[in-house]
């Protein structure tokens, strides 16, 4: 089982920037974030595996960047001009051994943070 505690959510005008991070408890080889907006079904964002090879969704490719410090089991997900439709709240996942940007492939979850990009 690991534990993984999500940091960095918070409240953004349209085209705005913000960082989020991820502690976990121990070393996964895949990590993800994930994000789910209200009425809506869990969506996967991005996915990196310990060897920093990543994966987009197609809405978020070039505006988002995932990124891991695997020193200190550490996630990042830098977001760049963020839209309304990016809203919701996201979600870390860890313990996939296919890193695919699907949900149930991935047993461990963080309680998520809270992202809200007012137009």
């Amino acid at each position: 089982q690991v534990q993984l505690v999500e940091s960095g959510g918070g409240s953004v005008q349209a085209g705005g920037s913000l960082k989020l991070s991820c502690g976990a408890s121990t070393y996964t080889y895949c990590m993800a974030w994930f994000r789910q907006a209200p009425g809506k079904e869990r969506e996967g964002v991005a996915t990196i595996n310990s060897s920093g090879r990543t994966a987009y969704a197609d809405s978020v490719k070039v505006r988002f960047t995932i990124s891991r410090e695997n020193a200190k089991n550490t996630l990042y997900l830098q977001m760049n001009s963020l839209k309304p439709e990016d809203t919701g709240m996201y979600y870390c996942a860890a313990g996939s051994w296919t890193c695919a940007l699907t949900s149930n492939t991935y047993p461990n979850w963080g309680q998520g943070t809270q992202v809200t990009v007012s137009s």
